[in-house]
């Protein structure tokens, strides 16, 4: 894994994590909703292991199709996904897909944040059913405000 720390792009935004899930996707909807309250952008994070993170665990060291393309699935599941919460909202948001641990790089562009929004549970895999091991640690870990979205709560009516 790359050790290259990726500097976040948006000082004083709300960074949410966002990994398709239905959990991330509530995590979004409350970032949209204390955007518009505070008058800040939101930045959108996915974060996606590079191809020599899933060869040996998930494939037992199979080669990987000559097509697949982590990074550019990444993108997609972020853009589709901030397409389908935030729509026209009227908010600044900036995307991006970074490789990385999603604690890991959720951490680093929280840098500077206004605060950070997670969901309880994402597509972290067995590790993540056991402690909700993102969550958990960017709470445990961030030097901003974290805001960890449980359930499917809407936020307020506007």
């Amino acid at each position: 894994m790359s050790d290259t720390k990726h500097e976040p792009l948006v000082q004083d935004a709300i960074v949410v994590g966002v990994d398709g899930s239905r959990s991330s996707q509530e995590a979004l909807r409350w970032a949209a909703y204390l955007a518009v309250k505070l008058g800040a952008p939101i930045h959108a994070v996915a974060a996606w292991a590079p191809v020599a993170e899933w060869v040996p665990t998930v494939l037992g060291g199979n080669t990987l199709p000559v097509d697949w393309r982590p990074q550019e699935i990444a993108e997609g599941i972020l853009a589709d996904t901030v397409r389908e919460i935030i729509g026209d909202a009227a908010v600044q948001v900036t995307q991006s897909a970074i490789p990385g641990g999603a604690a890991r790089v959720l951490l680093e562009q929280s840098e500077g944040a206004r605060m950070l929004v997670v969901g309880s549970r994402g597509h972290g895999g067995f590790a993540g059913l056991l402690l909700g091991s993102v969550s958990g640690a960017v709470a445990e870990h961030a030097k901003c405000p974290v805001l960890v979205v449980h359930g499917q709560a809407a936020p307020p009516p506007e």
